[in-house]
C-alpha cells in the first residue's frame, strides 16, 4: 500500500517556500486583490508511510513565516463574517492582523479572551464547517477549501506559546466561600471551572475515570491531539486551586442532589458527555472481536494500549480490520488500527464520500495512511469461527434515495446484493449516546428521547441549582460547541452566586 501514499512537500521546504514570499511581500501595501493571490499554506506533516508506524501527532504545524504569510490572505473584513461561525465569538481577524504583523503574544492574548483551549481548538475543531465556512475569502475563491486557515493559525499561536515557557495562570479573586461542583472533566467542564474559580468560588471536578480529560484524553487519539496539551490545561486548572476527584462516579458514588444537599454545593455543572456507545444490533455482534470505537479507542488513547510492552490494558490485534461508519471517530480508530499493526483496514459506509461527515482533513490523511474506503456498502451481519471469533461479515450494497432530516440522501439497500468479506476485527464507530446513569439516579431531572439533559437558554436544567451543556445536552457534538455551552453556563453560575 505504501506506494500508492502521497508525497508531500517536506516541512523544510515548505517553510522555506514561505519565507521566500514572506521577503518578497514585506513592505508592500497589499490589496484585497494582493491577498486573495497568495496561495493557501499547506500544514507541515509527517510523512505517510512513516507515521503508519508511529503515534506521534501527524500535522506538524507552521513555522513564523508560514503563519504569517497564511495570515496575510486575511482582508480583515469590516462585518467580520467569521466570527459568527465561532461557537465562542473569538475576535478571529484580531488575532490573524496580530499574526500577519509579527505580533504574537498579542494574538496570543486576543485568543484568549474566548477561549481556554486554542491549542486543543486548532487541532480538532472543524473550522471548515464553522468560522471558515463564512471567510469571505473562500467566497471570493469559491472554494471553501481556500478560506484562511483560522485553526492553523490559532494552533500555532498557542503551540508558539506554550513552547515560550510564558505562564498565564488566570488571575483569582478573594474565596467567596461558595462552592460549585462540575460533573465530568471535558472541553465544557473546564471552560466553566476556569469561569467559575476566576471569580473566587470554589470549584470540584468529580471525574469517573482515572484521569481527567474527558473525550480529549479518551477520544482522540494521540496522533491528533497530543495528551500533554490536554494535560498543561488540566494543570492550569489545578494551579487556580481547582480540586479534581478521579474515580467517582456521580450516580453510584454520590447522587447528583446529595452534592447540593448533604455536601453543601451552592451549584452543579453536568458536562458528562455522551460516552454511551451505539450499536447495529445485527447478529454476531457480541463475538469475540466485535468492538465498539469507545472501548478501542479508550483502550489505545487513555490507557495507551499501543505500549504493548507496558500497557495496563490489552488489545485485540487484527490483521483485517473493518470500521463500520463514516464519522470522525471512524477515522480515528481506523488510523489507530494502522498503527496497532492491522495489514489491512476497511472503512465500511452506507452512503458516498460526499455524505461522510468526517472532516476532509481526516480522511484524506486516512487515505495516505493506506485505510481502504467502500462506500454504498454496510454490514447485515458478523459470522463467527468455531472460536466465537469474527473471521467474515456479511455485506449489503446501497444506492442514495432521497434526503433524509439531516439533508444527506437516504441510502436504500439494493435487494439480494449480499456479499461475504473476510475480516478478522470489526469497530462499530456509528455513535455515541449519553450515559443513562445521572437520569436514572436523579428524580425531576428533564430529559429528551435520547436522554439528552433539557436546558434553557442560561443552560439550567430542570432542578434549582443545577445546570448543564457539551455532549450531554447537545448530543455527541464539538470541543468548541461544548466549550459555548460551558461558557454560558459558568456565566449563569456566578450570575445565581453573586445573588446568594
Amino acid at each position: 500500500m505504501s506506494k500508492d501514499l502521497i508525497r508531500h512537500k517536506t516541512p523544510e521546504e515548505l517553510a522555506g517556500e514561505a519565507s521566500e514570499l514572506l521577503s518578497s511581500l514585506k513592505g508592500r501595501e497589499l490589496s484585497a486583490k494582493d491577498r486573495l493571490a497568495i496561495p493557501p499554506r499547506e500544514m507541515p506533516a509527517q510523512d505517510p508511510a512513516a507515521r503508519r508506524k508511529n503515534i506521534n501527532e501527524v500535522a506538524l504545524g507552521y513555522s513564523e513565516a508560514e503563519a504569517m504569510v497564511e495570515a496575510l490572505r486575511c482582508l480583515d473584513c469590516k462585518n467580520k463574517p467569521c466570527i459568527k461561525g465561532c461557537p465562542v465569538a473569538i475576535d478571529i481577524p484580531g488575532f490573524i492582523t496580530a499574526v500577519a504583523d509579527g505580533r504574537f503574544e498579542d494574538a496570543g492574548s486576543i485568543l484568549k479572551r474566548n477561549t481556554l483551549l486554542p491549542a486543543v481548538c486548532g487541532r480538532v475543531c472543524p473550522q471548515e464547517t464553522q468560522c471558515q465556512m463564512f471567510c469571505t475569502v473562500g467566497k471570493a475563491l469559491k472554494d471553501i477549501d481556500k478560506s484562511v486557515s483560522i485553526g492553523r493559525l490559532e494552533r500555532f499561536v498557542a503551540d508558539r506559546e506554550r513552547a515560550s515557557g510564558v505562564s498565564n495562570i488566570p488571575e483569582v479573586k478573594p474565596d467567596t466561600g461558595k462552592k460549585v461542583a462540575l460533573i465530568g472533566s471535558g472541553p465544557a467542564s473546564l471552560v466553566v471551572a476556569a469561569d467559575v474559580r476566576r471569580e473566587g468560588h470554589s470549584v470540584t471536578i468529580f471525574e469517573a475515570f482515572h484521569k481527567p480529560g474527558g473525550v480529549m484524553l479518551y477520544g482522540i487519539p494521540e496522533f491528533r491531539l497530543p495528551k500533554k496539551i490536554v494535560q498543561e490545561e488540566i494543570d492550569t486548572l489545578v494551579a487556580m486551586g481547582v480540586e479534581i476527584r478521579t474515580n467517582f462516579v456521580v450516580g453510584r458514588t454520590r447522587k447528583l442532589t446529595d452534592l447540593l444537599d448533604k455536601d453543601g454545593y451552592d451549584a452543579i455543572f453536568v458536562g458528562t458527555g455522551a460516552g454511551l456507545p451505539k450499536f447495529m444490533n445485527m447478529p454476531g455482534e457480541n463475538l469475540v472481536g466485535v468492538f465498539s470505537a469507545n472501548e478501542y479507542l479508550t483502550r489505545a488513547n487513555l490507557m495507551r494500549a499501543y505500549e504493548t510492552d507496558r500497557a495496563h490494558t490489552p488489545i485485540y490485534m487484527s490483521r483485517r480490520t473493518a470500521v463500520l461508519g463514516g464519522g470522525n471517530v471512524a477515522m480515528d480508530a481506523a488510523r489507530t488500527a494502522v498503527r496497532l499493526g492491522s495489514e489491512e483496514v476497511h472503512v465500511i459506509y452506507r452512503r458516498t464520500e460526499k455524505e461522510m461527515p468526517a472532516r476532509v482533513e481526516e480522511v484524506a490523511h486516512a487515505k495516505e495512511e493506506g485505510v481502504i474506503f467502500h462506500f454504498l456498502e454496510n454490514v447485515k451481519r458478523c459470522l463467527p469461527d468455531e472460536k466465537d471469533r469474527v473471521n467474515r461479515v456479511e455485506c449489503l450494497r446501497y444506492e442514495l434515495g432521497e434526503p433524509d432530516d439531516s439533508g444527506r440522501r437516504r441510502p436504500v439497500e439494493i435487494k439480494g446484493s449480499e456479499f461475504i468479506f473476510e475480516v478478522d476485527a470489526v469497530i462499530v464507530a456509528i455513535g455515541n449516546d449519553s450515559n443513562p446513569l445521572i437520569k436514572q439516579t436523579t428524580p425531576g431531572l428533564e430529559c429528551n428521547k435520547w436522554g439528552n439533559i433539557i436546558v434553557d437558554e442560561n443552560q439550567k436544567t430542570s432542578i434549582d441549582r443545577i445546570y448543564a451543556g457539551g455532549d450531554i445536552v447537545l448530543g455527541a457534538a464539538t470541543v468548541i460547541l461544548a466549550m459555548g455551552e460551558g461558557r454560558k453556563a459558568a456565566k449563569s453560575i456566578n450570575e445565581l452566586l453573586a445573588k446568594s
